[in-house]
């Protein structure tokens, strides 16, 4: 199970960090990639960046790039989604998703992704 947490309303230029904290499983020990991904009204879902298992491989939407960093912290099991100078672009829920035994790679497509969260809202507005 992912769960996200860390969603809320911000004004333009502001800043959230975004949680995705996952139980049953150890992120670390099944080398599971993460990715995030968002889904504004009327709009398709994209992947907003996404990490490898193993961490060192890390990919960044270009829209995004810059402004948000993805980390994990094993020892949390989490991964986490900086997210600075938000835009109301940016207003999206946003989800998490885990693939095991995926210690090289990360992906942007959504089927790639076996497990996913349930979402948390992020909203920018002024």
């Amino acid at each position: 199970q992912l769960v996200e947490s860390g969603g809320g309303l911000v004004q333009p230029g502001g800043s959230l960090t975004l949680s995705c904290r996952a139980s049953g499983f150890l992120l670390d020990n099944t080398n599971a990639a993460v990715g995030w991904f968002r889904q504004a009204p009327g709009k398709e879902r994209e992947g907003v960046s996404c990490i490898s298992g193993s961490g060192a491989y890390i990919d960044y939407k270009d829209s995004v790039k810059g402004r948000f960093t993805i980390s994990r912290d094993n020892g949390k099991n989490t991964v986490y989604l900086q997210m600075n100078n938000l835009n109301p672009d940016d207003t999206a829920v946003y989800y998490c998703a885990a693939e095991r035994d995926r210690a090289r790679a990360c992906s942007w497509y959504g089927p790639w992704y076996a497990l996913w969260g349930q979402g948390t809202q992020v909203t920018v507005s002024s």
